[in-house]
């Protein structure tokens, strides 16, 4: 049986999947990026939890980290705000994940852009995403 932490960053990939932008969780940047752009899921970090002992549970705030990249040319800055915004709406959509959390945040993104010798520059950056839930194992 998959973790809770499992189990929440898989719901949230899978929230993410309704997006023109295709998801890739944990790959390395491919060579090319799609016209869409594309969208990277690092699961992140579960951090230190706050515990209650009556009963035992743990309190996580997780932040995980979505690599959103773009590489259309004169596009981009476009195509990079509405893809912000579409991931924002998403999320939006049920904050809950399905019940799995407590609540879903975005954080807001700080854009980069990254030049490509001989190709069209790249605008990116790490939004990242806390993910606010409970469980009664860090392990399980």
């Amino acid at each position: 049986m998959p973790s809770k932490r499992e189990l929440v960053v898989a719901a949230l990939h899978a929230r993410l999947q309704s997006l023109a932008a295709p998801v890739l969780r944990g790959d390395v940047l491919p060579e090319r990026i799609p016209s869409t752009g594309l969208i990277i899921l690092r699961d992140g970090k579960p951090g230190e939890p706050e515990v209650t002992l009556s009963p035992l549970t743990y309190f996580y705030e997780h932040r995980a980290e979505l690599e959103v990249v773009i590489q259309a040319g004169v596009e981009r800055d476009a195509l990079f705000d509405a893809l912000t915004s579409d991931i924002g709406a998403a999320l939006a959509t049920d904050r809950t994940l399905g019940g799995l959390c407590d609540w879903v945040e975005a954080e807001a993104p700080e854009p980069v852009d990254l030049p490509i010798e001989g190709a069209a520059a790249l605008k990116a950056a790490a939004i990242t995403v806390v993910l606010c839930y409970a469980t009664t194992d860090p392990l399980i």
